[in-house]
């Protein structure tokens, strides 16, 4: 039996030569395992958080171990008591798995932020808005993607994020993106997605551009048009319905509510 996606597994995008797969090593663990005694302060801010025992937690916040330092965020925040300036300290952080844990928490609503476990406002507002834009040029590509999908979390400060959100996802066409925004296709794929969320008319270029690009960023981009309006968009969409990549035409059919084309 043929597979009907066969296509789609050897389609890198509109132009040849470009590895499809994520960068290698992407999601492993480099570092060793933690040691028992790292584990078990692991554990204990773990446990703080799902039993609200916020000063166990804030005990640990600056331990010398990333990942314990990683738990007490998150510990910090489920338990209600995670003040702006220890997420500003996460999001500062020097290792990238601390910064993003920070990111998670300031980039989910079901997470509190701020002493009064609401959204901060303010001076405090624009700092976290600040340090949310200056991670999506973080030098840690998996601290960037995450960032890219914060920022689309906080429609609100979208004049501060889609510059640098723009950047990230490029403005080039096909192989001039890479030239153009973040050469991670991982980090670009979240920054269009983002771009759509905002909604920023800034962004529509980029998000345009995505539709040059290869299948996964194509399929994020034709999502992300329907936060805009236009005949620029009306014949990117109308274009999308020949994609090669069955999800790109589906989304292209469904903004457009068409009925799919036979075949």
């Amino acid at each position: 039996m043929t597979n009907p996606n066969a296509n789609n597994e050897s389609d890198p995008g509109v132009y040849p030569g470009e590895d499809s797969a994520p960068p290698g090593n992407r999601h492993l663990h480099p570092d060793p395992p933690p040691t028992a005694d790292v584990a078990e302060r692991r554990r204990h801010a773990v446990l703080a958080g799902h039993t609200g025992d916020v000063d166990t937690a804030r005990s640990l916040r600056l331990d010398p171990a990333p990942v314990v330092r990683a738990a007490a965020l998150g510990a910090l925040a489920r338990s209600g008591g995670l003040t702006d300036d220890e997420l500003a300290g996460g999001l500062t952080d020097t290792n990238a798995a601390v910064r993003r844990r920070a990111l998670e928490i300031l980039g989910a609503p079901e997470e509190s932020v701020g002493e009064s476990a609401g959204t901060p406002s303010g001076s405090l507002a624009d700092l976290l808005a600040g340090l949310l834009a200056d991670l999506l040029s973080d030098h840690d590509p998996t601290v960037v993607e995450v960032a890219c999908w914060a920022a689309g979390e906080h429609p609100g400060s979208a004049d501060v994020l889609v510059k640098p959100l723009v950047a990230v996802a490029g403005t080039g066409s096909g192989p001039e993106a890479e030239r153009s925004g973040h050469p991670d296709h991982l980090c670009r794929e979240a920054a269009v997605a983002a771009l759509g969320a905002l909604g920023h008319e800034a962004g529509r270029a980029s998000v345009l551009a995505g539709l040059t690009q290869k299948a996964t960023i194509r399929r994020r981009a034709v999502l992300a048009l329907a936060a805009f309006e236009g005949d620029d968009v009306e014949a990117a969409l109308a274009e999308a319905l020949n994609d090669r990549d069955w999800q790109v035409r589906q989304a292209a059919e469904d903004l457009l509510g068409v009925d799919p084309a036979p075949g």
